[in-house]
């Protein structure tokens, strides 16, 4: 689930532990593999490739299991079926929603996904029916200790940033799609390597949540999160610090 600086509460994550953590190293290799297979099997040369192994070393996968997963794909055999596909749709007290995934199986994933939000107070829309609610952006995020926040802003804005968010937390820089590549190894190359960095769907409005809307919402997106073949779950609901902080206890 994924969240951004305007709304940081409405981020939403369990720890990954024990299974958690197994499928959440799934999901990693499931896009190491594609992106592999949809460029070339080296990142220095593939975008995207560079990105997903960056977030699999953040989520302390080792080296060599990253390196297999690109030579099995670069062979053949694994992944060649994955396709990108994106579910949107409203979950309970009328938060949009938007799922994206990795399948080999469409109906599957599809049916899996209507029958979540139907059970949860909410049901799956058509393609559109809620992007307009969010804007695709590239957000890049560092601790605070990485730079001082005009240092931040000053290499941001040079490389091609859009907006620049500093406060005692962190640093957040979004970017235009096309320019999120270019921003990315900028920073990385000024500050060193990202906390994060991916495309996400930002909400562009809101919706304000009690503490009992936002557990049936929570409810919700923590199962679509468990299904293998969700990649990424975005949201636009906000609760205050003090309720995300009792329903996280």
């Amino acid at each position: 689930m994924a969240g951004h600086s305007h709304a940081k509460n409405i981020m939403h994550r369990k720890a990954a532990q024990g299974a958690k953590k197994a499928r959440a190293f799934g999901k990693l290799i499931r896009e190491i593999t594609v992106s592999a297979k949809q460029g070339l099997p080296d990142p220095a040369m593939n975008p995207r490739l560079r990105a997903a192994v960056k977030a699999a070393l953040i989520a302390n996968m080792t080296r060599d299991t990253i390196d297999r997963a690109i030579k099995r794909a670069s062979q053949g055999g694994q992944g060649e079926d994955y396709q990108e596909v994106r579910y949107e749709g409203y979950g309970p007290n009328g938060v949009a929603i938007i799922v994206e995934a990795l399948t080999d199986n469409r109906n599957r994933t599809a049916g899996d996904l209507r029958s979540a939000f139907a059970k949860h107070g909410g049901a799956l829309g058509e393609t559109n029916s809620v992007a307009f609610q969010f804007e695709r952006k590239g957000v890049i995020s560092y601790p605070a200790k990485a730079a001082s926040a005009d240092a931040m802003l000053e290499a941001a804005v040079e490389a091609g940033a859009q907006d620049v968010e500093s406060d005692e937390e962190g640093h957040e820089v979004s970017t235009a799609v096309e320019d999120f590549f270019a921003v990315r190894d900028a920073l990385e190359t000024a500050f060193g390597p990202a906390e994060s960095a991916r495309l996400e769907w930002v909400p562009t409005t809101t919706v304000d949540l009690d503490e009992e809307k936002a557990r049936d919402v929570l409810k919700l997106v923590d199962i679509l999160d468990d299904n293998d073949d969700v990649q990424n779950v975005f949201a636009n609901f906000e609760v205050s610090d003090a309720v995300m902080q009792r329903l996280s206890d």
